[in-house]
């Protein structure tokens, strides 16, 4: 789904510092960041961490970005910085973009109807080795996500880029070789690992068994030996 409608994010102009103002901020409910490109000079703000919460769940593609109660101009998410154990947002980078100018951005790639495919009822397990794709769009038309329907893959079944569909007016920037999907059977490879084990187990015992008759063997000239011995004196 296209990004048609924007999300209005106000925030307020700040004097840029240092990592210490940061944390402060970040004390107060406020997440620091940034405003790049467009021509002009970079600007720092900051937003309430609710609002911007807010914002970024109901937003496609583009906000509406209002600073100290200016009008209104499109931006893009170009970075957002999470803290690892919270999740919260700590730090964000915005891009100024024109609605009539195509721009490069990443979109996740969500796999559906793998429930539903043979190769997984027999089994097998499907990888998604890549989760997010580089398009380029309008900003207007960059959709919040990809889809591609995995319901008929099978086991073996390797799904590159190019069976890849986008929308209209999207471009996919990547490799088209670039590998997305592999469907494997470790069970064939559990069996193999029984086989070798199951071999070990007989090569083992048959090691045994030609031990105790060497043993056996090496008994009986011991015993010529004991005989001989009174017949030579």
């Amino acid at each position: 789904m296209a990004a048609t409608d924007s999300t209005a994010l106000a925030v307020t102009r700040r004097e840029p510092a240092g990592s210490r103002t940061a944390r402060r901020l970040r004390r107060t409910g406020q997440v620091p960041g940034v405003v790049y490109g467009g021509g002009e000079e970079p600007v720092p703000f900051a937003v309430g961490a609710r609002d911007l919460r807010n914002a970024l769940a109901h937003a496609g593609a583009v906000l509406d970005l209002e600073i100290d109660g200016s009008a209104g101009s499109p931006v893009v998410v170009k970075d957002l910085t999470r803290h690892p154990v919270s999740g919260e947002t700590v730090h964000l980078d915005l891009l100024r973009v024109r609605m009539d100018q195509a721009i490069q951005a990443t979109v996740v790639l969500e796999l559906v109807g793998a429930e539903d495919a043979p190769g997984i009822k027999e089994g097998g397990v499907l990888e998604q080795v890549t989760r997010e794709l580089t398009i380029e769009a309008l900003p207007g038309d960059i959709p919040d996500a990809l889809q591609h329907d995995v319901s008929a893959v099978v086991v073996g079944d390797t799904i590159t880029l190019d069976a890849i569909s986008a929308p209209p007016g999207v471009t996919l920037v990547d490799d088209p070789e670039t590998v997305v999907v592999t469907v494997t059977a470790p069970r064939l490879q559990l069996e193999d690992e029984t086989e070798i084990e199951q071999e070990t187990e007989v090569v083992g015992e048959g090691e045994g068994e030609a031990a105790e008759g060497e043993g056996d063997a090496g008994g009986e000239p011991a015993g010529d030996g004991g005989d001989e011995a009174p017949d030579s004196e």
